[in-house]
């Protein structure tokens, strides 16, 4: 079963080469090959190819890597099947192959150009060529030389080649064993206070920020499942608490719906003062892109556009609040640095409370965590909790309830901060977007919106 990987380099070929050829891998160079290249002049040559095109910028090569099931094939046979897939797929390249025998799972690496040596056309490498061409070809080099294939590929849960392995192996992975955890979790919980208190429970450290980070106690580095399954973001362990989770889950509807009041129609006012210059703004950087963006965007494009939405969304934002003039965007943060204030005061309570506790909270998740693992300090949080005088139902309420109202006022405070932000940002953008008007417009127009105004 060989799982394939590529890499795109931009250091000097020389380095690949001399990683793959090394000889205590690869039984002293004998379990190496090459293609349109000679073995003592392979990188040289590469170099060679992109100066005779003038492509010397950019990719400089590309590192291919086909690992193999433990004990499904020999050296010769892997170093055959990429020397069969270098010619199917790589015919017009130079490439230096080398298989490695000095793991359990024998595997190949496949150094080649990012320059054709025929044509000089560069090589791409991107999802579609992953799945319908490198992968599509190992796939069925491994058919034809009787060895097993991953079946029903699912590229948006992608595994590492460590992960994979202990799960071809029917061993755990800590990325299966906190999804597991999670789900657990989840399904036990009646708020998400109570959510981050069962995985406390569990053995877990929780990092409560923009994401939901976890690791178990020991571990160096959190782990973010959020990053690969939307399921496992705080608004969507939030809605599978609600009792939506598999709906989403199903694709039936997304995380969040909004649902906002029904408001009748009501006539649009003139705008003024500063939303009035965003509008127009907003006009004529409209008119740019429909008349001269070219179909295929171009990275500079792409940067406008994101400009482009920021602005439309700081122009919503000044709508909402109706903020016109910078007497009135001083007032609204004037109004949002008070509710941060409270809020951080809010929260430092909060905190004061749970450090209070933080023993019996330690307690608490110590009988839940360790009873099997570490009998003293097991006997110790027991011997705590009894000596307390508050009933554990009672205290893990508190702790439940406590946990959720940090959560929520930690919401709250990345909400308030963003409005904050946003506010700067607007009153930084005001002096450019009018001297870009200034720019883009005939004076006697400019000074014609200015009289309206």
């Amino acid at each position: 079963m060989a799982v394939t990987k590529i890499l795109a380099r931009k250091s000097h070929p020389k380095v690949g080469v001399d990683y793959i050829l090394n000889g205590d891998k690869t039984e002293h160079e004998v379990l190496t090959a090459y293609q349109n290249c000679d073995p003592t002049l392979a990188a040289q040559q590469m170099m060679d190819t992109k100066e005779r095109y003038s492509k010397l910028g950019g990719v400089q090569y590309y590192h291919l890597i086909q690992s193999f099931k433990p004990d499904e094939i020999t050296p010769e046979l892997a170093l055959e099947v990429a020397q069969t897939f270098a010619r199917e797929h790589l015919g017009d390249f130079e490439v230096v192959m080398a298989t490695h025998v000095d793991r359990d799972h024998i595997h190949s690496h496949l150094i080649f150009n990012s320059v054709a040596v025929g044509t000089g056309q560069k090589y791409h490498s991107n999802a579609r060529t992953y799945y319908t061409q490198i992968r599509a070809i190992s796939d069925r080099l491994c058919r034809e030389h009787g060895l097993s294939v991953i079946e029903n590929p699912a590229p948006q849960q992608s595994l590492s080649y460590a992960e994979w392995l202990r799960q071809s192996k029917g061993q755990p992975t800590f990325r299966s064993m906190l999804e597991s955890d999670l789900k657990q979790a989840v399904e036990d919980a009646v708020d998400f206070g109570n959510f981050l208190m069962l995985m406390e429970h569990m053995g877990y450290e929780v990092k409560h920020g923009n994401r939901l980070g976890f690791r178990l106690r020991g571990q160096e580095r959190y782990q973010y499942p959020c990053r690969r399954n939307p399921q496992f973001t705080e608004d969507g362990i939030r809605a599978t608490i609600d009792g939506i989770g598999e709906a989403i889950a199903s694709g039936v509807r997304p995380i969040v719906i909004p649902h906002p009041a029904y408001t009748p129609p009501k006539k649009h006012p003139r705008h003024r003062g500063f939303v009035a210059l965003y509008y127009h703004y907003l006009y004529v950087l409209g008119k740019v892109e429909k008349q001269e963006y070219p179909k295929r965007l171009t990275p500079q494009t792409k940067v406008a556009i994101m400009e482009f939405e920021r602005y439309r969304e700081q122009f919503a934002f000044l709508r909402d609040h109706q903020i016109t003039t910078s007497e009135e965007m001083k007032l609204f943060v004037s109004s949002t640095e008070k509710t941060l204030a409270k809020q951080v005061k809010h929260r430092t309570i909060l905190n004061v409370q749970k450090k209070k506790k933080a023993k019996l909270f330690a307690a608490l998740a110590n009988v839940e965590s360790l009873a099997p693992m570490d009998e003293d300090r097991h006997r110790q949080a027991v011997t705590l909790l009894a000596e307390c005088g508050i009933p554990k139902e009672q205290l893990l309420q508190e702790k439940s309830n406590l946990y959720q109202e940090i959560a929520t006022i930690n919401r709250e405070l990345r909400e308030t901060r963003k409005t904050l932000k946003m506010c700067q940002q607007i009153e930084e953008n005001i002096p450019r977007i009018k001297s870009e008007l200034a720019t883009i417009e005939p004076p006697q127009q400019s000074r014609k919106r200015e009289q309206e105004r």
